[in-house]
Formats: C-alpha cells, sequence, structure tokens
C-alpha cells in the first residue's frame, strides 16, 4: 500500500453536503446581521464620540469608536472574521471527533499489536470503543480481512487488493467530511486582505477629497479618511492571518489522521500478507 499517496475523495454523501451546505447558507448571513448591528449600535454608540455624536472625533482611547470610523467596509471585515471564528470552531469539534474518544498514536499501537497476535475480533472491537473516522476506516478494512480470510476461493494476491481496495474506499468516503467547510477558511484568507486594501482605497479617497477643499484643508475629514484607512487595512490583514492560521492547522490535523489510517492499513496487509496463504482458512 502506498502511503503517501492519498486517494482520490468521491462526492460526499448527498445528505452530507446538504448539511454542509445548510450549515454555510445559514451562518454566512446570520454573521453579516450579527456584524451590522454590532456595528451600528456597539461601536457606533454615541457615547463613543465627542459631544454624543457619531460623526464627532471619537473620545480619547475609545477604541469601538476609532473603528466606527473605518467606514462601510467595516462590517464586511466583521462579518468575516466571525466566520473564520464560526468555522474554525466547527472544523474544530468535527476533527476531534474524527479522531476518538482515545489519543490516536494509542488506537493505531493497539490495532498493531492486536493484529501481531491475529486477534482481528479484539481489533474490531477497539474500533467500536475508538469511534470516530479513523476507526470507522480501520473497522472496514478489518471486517474485509475476516472475509477474505474465510474466502477459499480467491489466492493471496487477490485478497491483499481487495483488503486494500475496501481500506482506500472507506478512507475516500470519511475525506470529504473532514475537509469539509476548508475551501471557506481559504477563501476568506485571500479574500479579506482584498477587502481590507478596498477599504484603504476608499479611506485615501475621502482624505485626499478633505486636502482638495478650497482654502483650508478639512482638517477632520482628512484625519477621518485616514483613519478609514488604517482601520480597514488592519482589520483586513488580522482575518486574513486568523484564517492562514486556522487552515494550515486543520489541513495538518487532517494529515496526521490520513497517516494514521495509511499505518493501521497497511498493519492490516502486511498481517494478512504474512498469517495467510494461497489457501488457508480462517477460523473466528
Amino acid at each position: 500500500m502506498n502511503k503517501n499517496v492519498r486517494p482520490t475523495a468521491p462526492a460526499a454523501p448527498q445528505g452530507e453536503a446538504k448539511g454542509g451546505s445548510a450549515f454555510a447558507a445559514i451562518v454566512i448571513p446570520l454573521a453579516l446581521i450579527v456584524s451590522i448591528i454590532i456595528y451600528k449600535f456597539v461601536f457606533g454608540n454615541p457615547g463613543n464620540f465627542q459631544g454624543g455624536n457619531s460623526e464627532n472625533h471619537p473620545l480619547p482611547g475609545s477604541y469601538l469608536g476609532i473603528i466606527y470610523k473605518g467606514g462601510v467596509i467595516v462590517p464586511i471585515l466583521l462579518t468575516m472574521f466571525l466566520l473564520v471564528i464560526t468555522f474554525s470552531i466547527e472544523r474544530f469539534l468535527t476533527i476531534s471527533k474524527a479522531k476518538g474518544t482515545k489519543s490516536i498514536e494509542a488506537f493505531v499501537r493497539s490495532i498493531r499489536q492486536k493484529l501481531n497476535v491475529n486477534d482481528i475480533t479484539g481489533a474490531v472491537a477497539a474500533c467500536d470503543q475508538q469511534k470516530g473516522s479513523v476507526a470507522n476506516v480501520v473497522k472496514a478494512g478489518l471486517i474485509k480481512y475476516q472475509e477474505m480470510a474465510r474466502d477459499r476461493g480467491m489466492d493471496k494476491d487477490q485478497k491483499v487488493l481487495a483488503i486494500q481496495k475496501e481500506i482506500e474506499e472507506s478512507t475516500a468516503l470519511e475525506l470529504p467530511m473532514l475537509e469539509k467547510n476548508l475551501v471557506i477558511l481559504s477563501t476568506l484568507a485571500s479574500v479579506s486582505t482584498l477587502v481590507g486594501l478596498l477599504g484603504t482605497v476608499f479611506g485615501m479617497i475621502n482624505a485626499f477629497s478633505a486636502l482638495a477643499n478650497a482654502g483650508a484643508p478639512d482638517a477632520v475629514g482628512l484625519a477621518n479618511g485616514i483613519s478609514e484607512a488604517l482601520i480597514n487595512t488592519a482589520l483586513g490583514i488580522l482575518t486574513s492571518a486568523l484564517a492562514i492560521i486556522a487552515y494550515n492547522f486543520f489541513t495538518s490535523k487532517i494529515d496526521e489522521l490520513t497517516y494514521s489510517i495509511d499505518e493501521a492499513g497497511f498493519s492490516i496487509i502486511q498481517t494478512f500478507a504474512a498469517q495467510h496463504g494461497e489457501k488457508e482458512t480462517y477460523t473466528a
């Protein structure tokens, strides 16, 4: 079994795909609504500004008022920030559940120990106790192991290929669930920076418009324009950085799970090849 090649994942089951789409369809507009409310009533609270008017400068040290001065791009960036947090939590819970009830290393070690003594029934029971995606794949391979061990009409090479195919197909069915919504995080990592730059451009346009006034420049307009530009830049960079960190973190965790599946699957195939001859029968 090639431990370096991940099998191509087929499309997720229809119910699972609908579940992921429904979650995203609910979370995205909800995050936008929450962001607008926060922008209007928290950041834009009159108490954050001089004279109780949101059109004036923020009070000294009022960071909420300063963020409000970022302009209409701020709610969009805040939406993206909330989406990064939400999908990061969702992926964390999903991948944690996929690991099972105990550490993957201990589970794989237990499976290998049971395979070394040809305790296939005990290995299946360990999978039932572990649960999660890794255990599901290993259990599918072990059940195929038992089936092939009882089969008298196939030679050993055919049986080994059948077990390998079963493990690869089970892995391919589990991967979409693990990788679901990661594309949203990767998209947010790129788009949030661009949206932040767009807000920066709007802020600089307002700043230069204040300088273009006849006579004395509009100092307040100039300050607000520069503030808008810098705030949007900061929010865009922050959101992008968090999305990149989250995406890379979850990708590495998925790779760890995939490696554990490959390791356990390789042990199953090696054990079968070593302990079963061309026509050897299996006793449960």
